[in-house]
């Protein structure tokens, strides 16, 4: 039997073919699926935030949040980093979406990822006081909202109201643009990839859904030859596979650092002002204190020189601890409301998997931010 050969006509027809089955099955996508789950938003600078998301941008509502529109008004209004947006995780697994469902409340969630204490206190006066809220709740990162803080004020000029002195000739605000972790061998398709992640669900999808499992297993146990500074805890006995980024993590919580003292001490200065901005307006403001992954999981990191990058696990925890002790110390002086979730994370880590799987990426799953939500839900039941 000859084989079949192929004329042009039957190569265009296929490829055509091709084209409107890969178009259907995105406007199918689109149809059934949420697009601020799968696509990546336009990012624009601002002068006073640091960057924006604009209108509708990546499937973002009209002022550029995760949430599915703006209403008029919102019973609790959240403040946060990627923590509290919901990196890794869909809009409502987010645990501000969660903790409204948990609750019965209308909730607004102005999380941002990047964003730190400059930009929860505007948005706080901007955007947060707009909704008449009865309840705001910053979500507060220790991993790197000291070190945003720091930035963000001695960056952009807007804050410059928030500087005691130069600590340095020049500081880059742009948390952003560094913000994605490079690889020791980058590939020469990643332009593509990156195009493909903000306009199509089905790329998403595919490469996100069906193959995420197996490389983020992948890296997570090769994650100190994929990355630099990166480091694992792999017990099969307890069903524990981690990986950790210390020494970055650890730039925003040395205490021997005067950049990340100034920057407590900015985070400390506005949070007291945005308590006050709530007490003035009859507004419960509740700061939820979020740990570091180092730390949720210091019982089995801390002291054991077998781990790889264990003296800087060991430094990143321990500095932890005085940056925390700090905090709490003040949240009490100033009589700021605040929810410890360390204990509640401890306690989920050692019962199953609440963080990603992703060896780059050191935010909760859909589990932790459940975890998360729970605790607060708890704490607002209890402490009325």
């Amino acid at each position: 039997m000859r084989p079949t050969k192929w004329k042009l006509g039957d190569i265009v027809l296929l490829f055509v073919s091709s084209v409107v089955a890969l178009l259907l099955c995105e406007l199918g996508s689109r149809l059934i699926l949420n697009p601020v789950d799968y696509l990546s938003p336009v990012i624009v600078r601002d002068d006073i935030l640091g960057i924006r998301l604009p209108p509708r941008s990546g499937g973002h509502d009209e002022w550029g949040f995760r949430n599915a529109r703006v209403p008029q008004t919102a019973q609790l209004v959240t403040l946060g980093d990627s923590h509290t947006y919901g990196n890794t995780a869909k809009m409502n697994e987010a645990w501000p979406h969660v903790l409204g469902r948990l609750i019965g409340t209308s909730v607004y969630n102005l999380g941002i990822g990047g964003y730190g204490p400059n930009q929860y206190y505007y948005l706080l006066q901007t955007k947060a006081l707009a909704l008449k809220p009865a309840t705001v709740i910053c979500g507060l990162y220790m991993g790197d909202d000291f070190d945003n803080a720091y930035r963000i004020t001695y960056g952009l000029s807007y804050w410059s109201f928030l500087r005691r002195g130069e600590l340095a000739d020049k500081v880059d605000p742009d948390i952003w643009e560094k913000g994605e972790r490079e690889t020791k061998s980058e590939s020469w398709h990643k332009p593509i990839r990156n195009w493909l992640s903000g306009h199509s669900i089905l790329y998403r999808l595919v490469v996100h859904g069906l193959f995420g499992g197996i490389k983020g297993r992948y890296q997570v146990e090769h994650a100190s030859q994929i990355y630099d500074s990166a480091t694992s805890l792999l017990l099969p006995e307890k069903h524990i596979r981690e990986s950790f980024l210390p020494a970055e993590v650890l730039r925003g919580l040395d205490q021997g650092e005067p950049s990340v003292r100034e920057g407590m001490r900015i985070t400390f200065e506005l949070l007291q002002k945005m308590n006050a901005l709530c007490t003035s307006n009859h507004i419960r403001f509740i700061v939820a204190v979020i740990p570091t992954k180092e730390t949720v999981f210091a019982r089995y990191l801390e002291h054991d020189p077998k781990l790889a990058m264990s003296e800087t696990l060991d430094k990143l925890i321990a500095n932890e601890r005085i940056a925390r002790q700090k905090l709490f110390a003040m949240f009490n002086q100033e009589n700021i409301s605040y929810i410890d979730l360390l204990p509640a994370m401890e306690m989920a880590s050692g019962k199953g998997k609440i963080y990603t799987a992703d060896a780059a990426d050191m935010h909760p799953n859909k589990n932790g931010y459940r975890v998360i939500a729970e605790a607060i839900s708890q704490y607002l039941k209890t402490s009325k």
